[in-house]
């Protein structure tokens, strides 16, 4: 019996019994597989609280009442793109899963992509971030569900522009992903309006003391400092910034690719004034509180993120198109489930009404936030003060930019 790699999970509010992979499977059995970071640095970016919204999901769908069956499975990737592999041919190839989610990492989500493409079975990257899943790398049977990096840099960039901000000077991890963000965040300051007054980068991986960078950061006497960076850099950044004294002397930090997880491990005594944006945030309207509520019980110690949101919401709508094709089509072709989704609406508690295009892009709104003080803070995970928001329509990349074969 297998404990470690992977657990069956009830879509009800009991876990179903583990079982051992070689075990004979119902084949009218849905089965959806939640593939993330668990014992590694995006645990709680990812983890067990999206096994929780995948799990609500199957609730919140109402499937379990008109008969259907519908598992819930996870993995923990590793952060490795083998391991990953492995696990996804054995999920598709022994134990009949045919949905993959979370996957919280782009190398990992292109590679699953081509797999679950070659076995027709489905991909939902509620995780993962490039924006090259929905552009030249895009898959019939993949939709890239969340955010991705030009949806953050377009938020955070042109709605602090828009909000008074028109002055960047950025931190920049010096590799492919800090390089990506600088430029792409950069060129949207720009097109709102702004300048860039430089930028410093710092060597990665290794760097713990960002001091002399951030001292060129506060001598540019830009009104915004934009963290190109990622998780133990942006924390030690935040934190050593605050230790400069920056926020009181009216600069601004920008994280560009942060959520509510990494202020609760910050804290707000370090955090805020911080400008960011997440497509969710559980005190944004009644919906999202209801959501919460729901959900909360299955994780009272680490409340949903816009990557944990984005699973559920993936999921349900998933769920519904399995409902109108029955389990035994579903199951059949992974290509028809998507091909179902991308033809209704969707609308949860989460993220409202939105759509998927034809590159495999779901579209919601994106909303600028910035962290409140401890003083504003009324109580556990209240974090955010609503600072813009970025209409649906133009929070993500034009269809046409692309470059999705997909798109005729």
């Amino acid at each position: 019996m297998t404990t470690t790699r992977r657990q069956a999970l009830g879509g009800a509010a009991a876990a179903l019994p583990l079982r051992a992979f070689a075990q004979p499977r119902d084949p009218n059995t849905i089965r959806i597989g939640v593939l993330a970071d668990f014992s590694g640095p995006y645990r709680d970016t990812s983890g067990p609280t999206s096994v929780a919204c995948a799990q609500q999901a199957v609730e919140d769908s109402g499937l379990l009442a008109r008969g259907f069956k519908v598992e819930v499975v996870q993995a923990d990737h590793q952060n490795r793109p083998d391991a990953a592999l492995a696990l996804c041919r054995r999920w598709f190839d022994q134990d009949s899963v045919d949905m993959v989610c979370e996957v919280n990492n782009s190398a990992i989500a292109l590679a699953v992509a081509n797999l679950a493409r070659e076995k027709d079975k489905v991909q939902l990257a509620s995780g993962a971030a490039s924006s090259v899943l929905t552009g030249e790398s895009c898959s019939p049977n993949t939709i890239q569900w969340t955010y991705d990096t030009w949806m953050f840099a377009n938020a955070v960039g042109t709605a602090t522009v828009q909000a008074g901000g028109d002055s960047w000077y950025f931190l920049t991890a010096d590799y492919g992903f800090g390089h990506q963000m600088e430029r792409d965040t950069g060129r949207f300051v720009q097109a709102a309006g702004g300048k860039v007054l430089g930028s410093a980068r710092f060597p990665f991986p290794g760097t713990t003391d960002f001091s002399a960078f951030l001292l060129q950061a506060q001598a540019s006497r830009a009104k915004i400092v934009g963290l190109a960076t990622a998780a133990a850099d942006t924390v030690n950044c935040i934190k050593q910034a605050r230790e400069f004294g920056i926020g009181r002397r009216g600069q601004k930090l920008a994280g560009l690719v942060m959520f509510t997880t990494d202020i609760h491990a910050i804290g707000l005594d370090a955090a805020q004034g911080l400008l960011l944006s997440e497509v969710f945030y559980w005190d944004l309207n009644d919906r999202t509180r209801a959501f919460l509520n729901r959900v909360k019980p299955k994780a009272p110690q680490n409340w949903p993120n816009q990557e944990h949101a984005g699973t559920y919401s993936a999921c349900l709508h998933y769920l519904k198109a399995v409902a109108e094709l029955g389990a035994a089509r579903a199951k059949a072709s992974g290509l028809e489930v998507v091909q179902r989704m991308k033809a209704m609406p969707t609308d949860d508690d989460c993220f409202g009404p939105g759509t998927i295009r034809a590159d495999g892009r779901k579209i919601h709104p994106a909303y600028l936030f910035e962290v409140k003080s401890p003083a504003e803070s009324r109580g556990p995970w209240d974090y955010y003060k609503l600072v813009g928001t970025v209409p649906a329509e133009k929070a993500f990349r034009p269809l046409e930019e692309g470059g999705c074969p997909l798109v005729r």
